[in-house]
């Protein structure tokens, strides 16, 4: 009972898995499609986004296949435990979500344009699921990195919200924070990045889909 209501309950400080200093894992030192590092450090000028949009596996791949996004690692965020592991964020212990680290360059593809496939990627009216994957690990969210990603992301929310609205569904349930300070990125285990590359598994599935509805262009403000 206790995993049950878990699934569908942010837990606090005090209910949150403790955790580790450290992680418990190794992570791979770089992109198995790109080619480039996953923890840094990264060039000069590159940015970088973070997003919860359901199954992280096939998230990620939606944002290495997009041109100007120089790297991508999936892990954990939102959540109050340090260094989890899988099965913690998966027992909703931890609070955190399943996320997507982009890193990109701002110069080949904005901000935006990211914001714009986050949304179309998938339902971000669902709360503590996403399809028939349900739990807090599962929900929609975006960690911002910078005052105008804040505003962007805020932006487009509202627009897209309109949209939604309009053709026939809830609210958006997305939680746009700070990265910053509380809402560290802990990456994810070796095997779930870039799960679904040719070179690890070329028959692999991930039911993330969107709604169907496009996310209005330029919704981010100019120069994001």
């Amino acid at each position: 009972m206790l995993f049950s209501r878990f699934k569908t309950h942010l837990p606090t400080p005090d209910e949150a898995l403790e955790g580790r200093p450290e992680r418990a894992f190794t992570v791979p030192d770089r992109h198995t499609v790109l080619g480039n590092p996953l923890l840094g450090p990264y060039p000069a000028g590159l940015e970088i986004a973070d997003f919860g949009l359901g199954c992280f596996w096939g998230a990620e791949r939606k944002f290495w296949q997009t041109e100007g996004v120089w790297t991508t690692l999936v892990g954990y965020q939102g959540g109050h435990t340090p260094n989890p592991t899988y099965e913690e964020v998966c027992s909703g212990h931890t609070g955190h979500t399943e996320a997507v680290r982009v890193v990109f360059d701002p110069k080949i593809v904005s901000y935006g344009t990211l914001l714009k496939l986050f949304w179309e990627s998938h339902n971000p009216t669902q709360g503590f699921r996403q399809g028939n994957d349900v739990g807090t690990q599962y929900r929609s969210a975006i960690y911002t990195h910078s005052p105008a990603q804040q505003q962007a992301a805020e932006a487009s929310r509202d627009a897209y919200r309109s949209v939604l609205q309009n053709s026939g569904y809830a609210d958006i349930t997305t939680e746009i924070l700070p990265a910053e300070g509380s809402r560290p990125f802990y990456p994810a285990e070796g095997y779930h990045q870039q799960y679904l590359s040719s070179s690890k598994n070329p028959n692999g599935y991930c039911g993330i889909g969107g709604t169907g509805v496009s996310c209005p262009v330029g919704v981010a403000p100019a120069g994001e």
